[in-house]
């Protein structure tokens, strides 16, 4: 009879990291081996496959010219472009979004005089970042509410302190990637006005936005007083981020992203791995919420017919091409059943990792990009009655 991991003397929690570990790279395997995926993120991809994203590059800019120095050449003509796409007198381009956001907020609670910025606690500075707003830039934070939801303008108007900037992620990611009404968007960003407030935009998804608010991402941005995008999360490039906004705020973020270490010498091949997704993904992203709609009603009644207790896709009608899929199980179970699916049938249903919010239950995402387009309502039912039937 097998020892289990307490008689032969090693640590069960180690073992179960192990376990996940190992899980990790089978995903990952299945992930570049799948026939059938519905997003294929080029994160998971082999470096052949990713400098595979700037062979065209010619395309997109003259590559006979001189390559960038800490800034200059190519990094100014996306920034330029950017600050064209979003309606704004400039944009600055930054290695990571923490970086970005950072600078932005602390040059904001230099103008105002008020270090506090409003935020959800779901937002990522809260959930990802290590404290760093506190810890490296003397920021503090408040959270004007608590739902898993973007603020509303009452909640705002009555919050019991004041706050020098209020920063909407939009989408709200960990709360399955919500989006306000468009009206309701602008009555938060009228009251927070109301209070001396500025709006900055955590827009580091606001590139899929438009189908949901049915306006273009100029009229969006210009709500906010400053606004930041990535160009990796929306548009698979190799990292980056751009600041925008006033053009005074944009030469003091300059500035600042110095002395935090962001002037790097060379950033052409990010740069234009950006430019390649604002050239390829970004008018694709429409047609990709679309889908996502599809996908997500077909998820619904797949589930639904196989008798699985519980089901939540979450929002039923998502606002952007990612939503969450919540299940009645442990998120290991779920894992190595999406797992064995995509090594036994060639179909990868779920792609990214489960996580457990509460004992027997877990949540993922649901990502829907180029490769999901080919998905039909009846491909999904038929993937999930196929991953139920992995399931104990």
């Amino acid at each position: 009879m097998a020892e289990t991991a307490e008689q032969d003397g090693r640590d069960p929690k180690s073992t179960v990291e192990e376990q996940r570990k190992q899980r990790f790279g089978r995903r990952r395997k299945a992930h570049q081996g799948a026939r059938r995926v519905l997003t294929r993120s080029g994160a998971l991809g082999t470096l052949r496959e990713r400098l595979a994203l700037l062979e065209t590059a010619g395309e997109l800019y003259d590559l006979d010219e001189a390559a960038d120095l800490y800034g200059n050449g190519v990094v100014e003509a996306l920034e330029t472009k950017v600050a064209g796409l979003l309606g704004t007198e400039a944009a600055a381009f930054f290695p990571t979004g923490t970086m970005a956001q950072q600078v932005a907020l602390r040059c904001w609670a230099g103008r105002t005089g008020n270090p506090t910025v409003a935020l959800h606690p779901l937002a990522h500075p809260e959930v990802h970042e290590r404290d760093a707003f506190a810890q490296v830039s003397g920021l503090r934070t408040v959270h004007v509410n608590k739902e898993p939801r973007l603020p509303t303008a009452a909640e705002i108007r009555e919050f019991e302190e004041p706050f020098g900037a209020l920063m909407l992620e939009l989408p709200l990611r960990d709360a399955g990637f919500v989006l306000p009404s468009w009206e309701a968007l602008g009555e938060v960003v009228e009251a927070a006005r109301e209070r001396d407030a500025v709006v900055h935009f955590d827009g580091a998804r606001l590139w899929e936005t438009t189908v949901h608010f049915g306006r273009p991402l100029h009229e969006i941005a210009a709500l906010a007083d400053s606004v930041y995008v990535s160009f990796y999360k929306s548009l698979d490039g190799f990292g980056g981020a751009a600041l925008a906004g006033p053009e005074t705020l944009v030469e003091e973020a300059k500035t600042w992203r110095h002395r935090y270490g962001g002037q790097v010498f060379q950033q052409f091949p990010t740069v234009l791995s950006a430019l390649a997704g604002l050239e390829r993904e970004l008018p694709r992203l429409p047609d990709y919420v679309r889908h996502a709609r599809v996908v997500a009603a077909a998820l619904r009644e797949g589930f639904a017919a196989t008798g699985v207790p519980w089901v939540r896709v979450h929002p039923e009608e998502p606002h952007t091409n990612e939503f969450q899929v919540w299940l009645p199980y442990g998120p290991d179970v779920l894992a190595e059943a999406a797992v064995r699916q995509a090594e036994e049938t060639g179909t990868l249903l779920f792609g990214r990792p489960w996580d457990g919010p509460g004992p027997g239950l877990a949540v993922t995402e649901i990502d829907v990009r180029a490769a999901g387009l080919e998905w039909t309502a009846d491909d999904v039912r038929a993937a999930v009655a196929e991953f139920v039937s992995r399931l104990p």
